[in-house]
């Protein structure tokens, strides 16, 4: 999540969900006015602090001096360094509100922290923002996970490092691999589910964020299994069956299927049995 770190109000937000961003790049701006005005104070209160600063020293030695001749006093000598020391304090104090201000007028430009793509924007352009309220989602480029949420119920089999079969929705027959990162501690308190985390391993760029995908847990009934057209899968009586051919005995025969669920409307089955 970006955030801006000052408070303030956005005059513009130059990105939108789906869009490619590099890292330095300014994707949000808040109104400098106020804080160039007390970057502008600032810098007065420092100037003001480094002239009280230049007149300090000049006591300070003059007294110095006098005291040295014996035609002044020691104590009027102290009481000058004192003061000196001082000014030279409110100089260090000075000096450190106006950092602090130019930092502050920096943070009204938010900058991506990473290159990445835009998932997810939580103001418009003249919102009122606080520090630390998230303005856009930023997913990096470097890795991609399937999000997914099981009931409660089969979060129990489930393990680390578990492998998955990851097929696009949209084209069952483009696939590729994935290990479950993360399970998901706690269930949503609605849908009591566990929200899972799939590392995608070198997928293909098809695998586009915010694609819709099927993710399958990888199993030895799985990796025996054979995908056919859709078409070849016939439906009899609520069973599914397949024609099998005998090469040896020339003959055709209807034998049932298990096959693996599917997506509505999906080109290639996958039977497991």
């Amino acid at each position: 999540d970006l955030a801006f770190r000052a408070l303030g109000r956005v005059i513009s937000r130059s990105v939108d969900v789906g869009d490619l961003v590099h890292r330095g790049d300014v994707v949000a701006e808040l109104d400098p006015l106020a804080l160039q005005l007390a970057v502008t104070s600032a810098e007065a209160d420092l100037r003001n602090a480094q002239a009280q600063l230049e007149n300090t020293t000049a006591t300070e030695k003059r007294k110095r001096n006098l005291a040295s001749a014996n035609t002044g006093s020691v104590a009027d000598s102290e009481v000058a360094e004192q003061g000196l020391k001082s000014a030279e304090a409110d100089v260090g104090q000075a000096q450190a509100r106006l950092d602090k201000a130019r930092e502050q007028l920096g943070y009204s430009r938010l900058k991506a922290e990473f290159d990445g793509v835009v998932t997810a924007t939580s103001v418009q352009v003249g919102q009122t923002v606080t520090a630390g309220q998230t303005v856009l989602r930023l997913a990096g480029l470097d890795r991609r996970d399937v999000v997914v949420d099981v009931p409660e119920a089969q979060v129990g089999s489930l393990r680390l490092g578990t492998r998955f079969d990851i097929a696009l929705q949209l084209d069952d027959t483009l696939r590729t691999a994935g290990v479950l990162r993360e399970i998901g501690p706690e269930a949503d308190a609605n849908t009591r589910t566990h929200r899972l985390k799939i590392a995608l391993n070198d997928a293909p760029e098809i695998f586009r964020l915010g694609s819709v995908v099927t993710a399958t847990a990888a199993s030895e009934a799985m990796t025996s299994a054979i995908a056919l057209p859709a078409s070849a899968i016939l439906e009899r009586d609520g069973v599914d069956h397949v024609w099998v051919i005998d090469p040896a005995k020339l003959t055709i025969s209807l034998r049932p299927v298990q096959l693996e669920a599917r997506p509505a409307g999906a080109a290639r089955v996958r039977v497991l049995s």
